[in-house]
């Protein structure tokens, strides 16, 4: 079984002088006290993961139902065939690379799918997920801005495009974006632009970088584990999801985030100062031994109260769902085509700050008889 070695859990400081917090006790801890260490650390307007307290709760509390049971039942009939026909045309070409062939087109069909958006973005999209990820590796915070600006127009013209087009929300023709550009804020205004687009960057802007990373350790793990793709064929929904929870525990993409204190405070032992930043680990986090009796060891059923990979708290991702249903729906895509297998590239790590894979290479061989999907 592909195992990923145990990081250290003592808190550090990186290259900025902030503290890393990296046990999984405290990375809770200081999660699960907003009041103390705020989420709010960025200059721009971010909704509502940027937000604390009762303005965080009331943004939420609006936001969330776009992500219920009931719209992700009814969204995985649409997004099926959309990640079937990814694979489909991947499948006959032969050797892929599962980031970029696969979880980058994948995340950016999806959430153009599930929002509604043209197609006509679809290549400038891609293209930016690549180079989100170069930006990041870089740490140029001028191409960062500039990423993002870019980003920004883009969203900037769905809206447009879809004001034009006239739809209500809560109209049974009207997608999430329509929906959601009816909708008021916390203070009953109607919702501004600049929320608008903060929104749908927080929806989409990570989720197409995250999921394409998120695919590539999925996958590189059904390549490196090829006794288990029997049983995932097998497996149930609920199952497939949490196995695919752990094998992202084990290789978490979603390295960290940041809090800022609110208030001269001591974490860890360490003296810290109010309005320093301190850096919630959640990878290392996720491979603490003292959480996690053998954390190197696929325990989807034990491990699943303590996987931190979508946060936890007032502020756990509400897309989880979404991302959860996108990577099932990949893996038993794949499984169906045939049995996944390393392809002639040796994958290539992430480096850091971004985490998983750069590539991985993929050939899916025939089934044998005996493994024939069910029909």
């Amino acid at each position: 079984m592909n195992q990923v070695s145990t990081h250290a859990v003592e808190p550090s400081r990186d290259d900025a002088g902030r503290l890393v917090i990296r046990e999984h006790a405290q990375v809770v801890a200081l999660a699960l006290d907003p009041s103390t260490f705020s989420n709010a650390t960025s200059r721009h307007l971010q909704v509502p993961n940027g937000l604390d307290g009762q303005g965080h709760a009331a943004w939420r509390e609006r936001l969330d139902p776009f992500f219920a049971h009931d719209r992700m039942v009814q969204l995985e009939q649409s997004l099926r065939p959309v990640v079937e026909a990814v694979v489909a045309d991947l499948v006959a070409s032969g050797e892929f690379d599962a980031v970029a062939d696969l979880g980058s087109i994948v995340a950016v069909r999806c959430m153009t799918s599930w929002l509604g958006w043209s197609t006509v973005h679809e290549a400038d999209l891609v293209a930016w997920v690549a180079d989100n990820r170069a930006c990041s590796r870089s740490g140029n915070r001028l191409a960062l801005r500039s990423n993002a600006r870019r980003f920004d127009d883009l969203i900037a013209h769905e809206i447009a495009a879809h004001r034009a087009q006239g739809v209500c929300g809560g109209d049974s023709n009207a997608d999430p974006t329509d929906d959601l550009l009816a909708l008021t804020n916390p203070s009953g205004e109607p919702i501004s632009d600049a929320e608008i687009v903060s929104i749908l960057r927080n929806w989409t802007g990570g989720d197409l970088s995250s999921l394409a990373l998120c695919v590539g350790v999925v996958v590189q793990w059904i390549v490196s584990n090829p006794d288990h793709q029997r049983y995932l064929r097998a497996a149930s929904d609920a199952h497939l999801g949490a196995v695919i929870d752990e094998i992202l525990r084990l290789d978490d993409p979603f390295v960290s985030n940041r809090r800022r204190v609110t208030g001269t405070t001591e974490v860890a032992g360490c003296p810290v100062q109010a309005g320093a930043e301190v850096v919630l680990h959640w990878r290392d986090a996720n491979l603490d031994p003292r959480a996690f009796a053998d954390p190197e060891v696929v325990d989807p059923e034990g491990h699943a109260a303590a996987n931190l990979v979508y946060g936890i708290g007032a502020h756990v991702c509400p897309g989880r769902e979404l991302a959860t249903l996108q990577l099932r729906l990949v893996v038993r895509a794949l499984l169906n085509a045939g049995s996944p297998t390393p392809g002639g590239q040796q994958s290539i790590r992430e480096e850091a700050p971004v985490a998983g894979y750069r590539s991985v290479s993929v050939i899916i061989e025939s089934h044998p008889v005996s493994q024939q999907p069910r029909q």
